[in-house]
């Protein structure tokens, strides 16, 4: 691990880092890995132009499709796919196989044709319809409704159809015979004889479609039910949903080049590495999820045919600290706007950046927090001037939300240019009913009709009702850049401003108190309602470490007194040691991932600087309560939050799957896990919402927030904003700065 004492981090912090590496696994080397990257192939703008059945990549890297309106090919490197097929000839085409020598053939409505020079053409004796082929030893096997033919030297021979007409898929055995997928069941013909295999040779069902054979002679056979492994007569096991295939109807079964078997579905794409399958599905990974064929080039490159065009899923070599720079490059494109704020942009056309526009969020101040924390453990891992030029401008964005509003101490939401005309929550005035309304849903609603205020120049907008969700990031940003980044000029105007924020609370009762005179609808802290008032029982524990730490955090950046002795007030005086040690609640209906984010944000200061023992094991107890409820969502922010603070041994390997894992496409795809079949919709672990009863890894959900509920079984926003990736780039500097990471090398 890496010395990080230096002249802005103190001694004790040096000490607490240390322990923590100790504490936790070795630190994990950033070893080179294979991240996968989707690129949509969409063949044209008609919808039979991308219906498409078959795909399959040539010798040359080219990539053929057999498609509703002809075939198509993609040259290797080229962007624009080209017609294959005549006018008078264009239309379904139903499967697309290349040979040995070369050659590509396409199964048609109309016959069979084959790959020359410059076009097609078409196979004289052939003029039925062709549904599947397959390239044998002997020449290449045509099937469709109305016979099979073998072709070779470019003749066709026209043999009888040795199986069921609704032939699926055919593959050649390892002799000279077929085995043929067809609706009532697995044919298997040689020269000397034909048997179909049903249910009571071990197959899921009769109905079978796709087909792969594994270099040991092992036959996949998919279908309506899963897949069968079979061999030799017999069935050897069988995937279902209840193994972990998302889906109970494969379409096709393909054996990639690195021995993964890959399954089409109408849900997307599974993959079995031997011990687990995967799912590719959503527009992250897919143009459509209905997926027919699966074919790979030379270069690994899965080529996907689906029901909306063809898509590829590429391997590329990276590292932690490639991703790393790969997430920021986005921030710093798309994401931060002055005064220097940071969080998601809007896309005008869903999943087009080139159409992003800067957009504002209620959490603009949180999330901006959040990133100034990773800048600030970026600056304190490497000393890059650039991540300190980053965090001291965020800072200023922070301390800006506070002058623009004209007041002593008061924090807006967020800040947009006057000349906006679109703003998320714009000002509103209800009507007496409307008003009425809302109060019997939530008593505890404050009508905030006036919203944005102009600031005092005209230049800016600011949004009031401020929470205390945005309070409590923006002292967790002050605290970890006054500790980890700000030389002493720095840490002098910090503290200037933490004073004034601070010292707005406590005369307001520890309230934060809007310009109409009264607190904002969330922003409460004080003994009387917290203590007092049923209706803030649900906050009691969460605002209670968190007002805490707001102090803890003053004490610590300012040094005044005052501010330890209202923290021990509160502690003793109010009993606010009682409501500290369960903070985060485990009745399922209060219960939110919201407050596993915002106590993340709050317990830092505590834990780093409070040095009487008895507060500390409080605390710690907390630590542990919370934890033990957010250890399951496989969090590297939570993990890396709590080993830090707690210098307990962590399994530091679902944190860095999570960062392994993340696909490096921060748009906010919908990503509907509800449909799956390999899981369940429930309503736990929170009961507000519907959530799925496995956590899918990271790649197959949808871009997190650490706010954001990782089991809720729909996510994302259909493509209409992306990720400012704070969400991976804050776990990631933690986990090098406190040294579960190496740096590469």
């Amino acid at each position: 691990m890496r010395n990080t004492t230096n002249k802005t981090v103190p001694g004790w912090l040096a000490l607490l880092v240390a322990a923590a590496s100790q504490m936790s696994e070795a630190a994990v080397s950033d070893k080179p890995f294979l991240q996968e990257i989707h690129q949509p192939c969409v063949i044209g703008d008609q919808p039979a132009m991308n219906d498409v059945r078959a795909v399959a990549a040539d010798q040359a890297g080219n990539v053929w499709a057999a498609t509703g309106a002809g075939a198509f090919r993609l040259d290797k490197g080229a962007r624009k796919w080209f017609a294959l097929m005549k006018p008078a000839d264009a239309g379904p085409t139903f499967d697309v196989t290349v040979d040995d020598a070369g050659t590509v053939w396409i199964g048609a409505w109309n016959g069979l044709y084959r790959s020359a020079e410059t076009s097609l053409q078409k196979i004289d004796d052939v003029t039925q319809p062709i549904a599947i082929m397959c390239a044998t030893q002997s020449g290449l096997i045509a099937i469709g409704p109305d016979g099979l033919w073998r072709v070779r030297d470019g003749k066709a021979a026209r043999q009888p159809l040795p199986c069921a007409r609704s032939a699926r898929d055919v593959i050649p055995d390892q002799t000279d015979g077929l085995w043929i997928a067809t609706d009532p069941g697995l044919y298997h013909w040689t020269p000397a004889q034909t048997k179909c295999y049903q249910m009571p040779a071990g197959l899921i069902s009769a109905r079978t479609s796709a087909l792969a054979c594994a270099p040991d002679g092992t036959l996949w056979v998919g279908g309506l039910g899963g897949v069968t492994l079979f061999k030799d007569d017999k069935a050897l096991r069988q995937f279902t949903p209840k193994d972990g295939l998302p889906s109970a109807d494969v379409r096709c079964v393909r054996l990639g080049p690195d021995g993964r078997i890959w399954a089409g579905t109408p849900l997307g794409v599974a993959r079995y590495d031997g011990q687990n399958w995967s799912l590719r599905h959503s527009k992250r990974w897919l143009v459509g999820d209905d997926v027919r064929d699966v074919s790979f080039d030379a270069d690994a490159t899965a080529w996907i045919a689906t029901d909306a065009g063809v898509s590829a899923i590429r391997q590329s070599k990276t590292s932690l600290a490639d991703k790393a720079e790969h997430y920021l490059d986005v921030c710093m494109a798309r994401h931060v706007r002055e005064p220097g704020l940071v969080e998601k942009c809007w896309l005008e056309k869903p999943g087009d950046l080139s159409t992003w526009k800067p957009q504002d969020d209620d959490n603009d101040g949180q999330y901006t927090s959040m990133y100034l924390a990773m800048e600030s453990f970026r600056y304190a891992a490497t000393k890059d001037p650039a991540a300190l030029a980053n965090a001291r401008k965020a800072f200023e964005a922070l301390r800006f939300l506070q002058t623009v509003t004209g007041t002593p101490g008061f924090v807006a939401r967020t800040v947009i240019p006057a000349a906006w005309t679109r703003m998320a929550d714009p000002n509103k005035k209800l009507t007496d009913r409307e008003l009425a309304v809302e109060r019997v849903r939530d008593p505890r609603y404050k009508y905030v009709p006036v919203r944005w205020r102009p600031s005092a120049d005209g230049k800016w907008l600011w949004k009031g009702d401020t929470s205390s969700d945005e309070i409590t990031g923006h002292f967790y940003g002050y605290l970890m850049y006054y500790d980890l980044a700000a030389d002493e000029t720095e840490r002098r105007r910090v503290a200037d401003h933490v004073r004034r924020v601070m010292d707005g609370l406590i005369d307001a009762g520890y309230v934060l108190k809007d310009l109409d005179g009264k607190h904002t609808r969330w922003a409460v802290w004080s003994p009387e309602k917290l203590n007092g008032d049923p209706d803030w029982q649900f906050e009691r524990g969460i605002n209670s470490v968190e007002i805490l730490s707001f102090l803890k955090g003053a004490y610590r950046m300012t040094g005044d007194g005052k501010y330890q002795r209202c923290y021990l007030d509160l502690l003793a005086g109010h009993d606010y040691k009682a409501n500290v040690r369960y903070a985060k609640s485990t009745d399922p209906g209060w219960r939110t991932h919201i407050d596993e984010e915002l106590l993340a944000l709050a317990y830092p200061a505590l834990l780093l600087h409070e040095t009487d023992p008895d507060l500390k094991r409080l605390y710690r107890a907390s630590l542990d309560h919370w934890y033990a409820q957010c250890k399951g969502d496989r969090s590297p922010y939570f993990d890396f939050t709590y080993a830090s603070l707690s210098g307990t041994k962590i399994d530091l390997a679902p944190a860095l799957h999570f960062l392994r894992d993340a696909p490096l496409d921060l748009i906010r795809w919908q990503v509907d896990n509800s449909k799956r079949e390999d899981l369940r919709v429930v309503r736990a672990p929170e009961l507000e919402e519907h959530q799925t009863d496995r956590l899918p890894p990271i790649s197959e959900r949808g871009v997190m927030r650490w706010d954001n509920n990782p089991w809720q079984s729909v996510q994302g926003d259909a493509g209409h904003t992306e990720s400012d990736g704070v969400y991976w780039l804050l776990p990631y500097w933690m986990g090098r700065y406190y040294g579960f990471i190496d740096a590469p090398k």
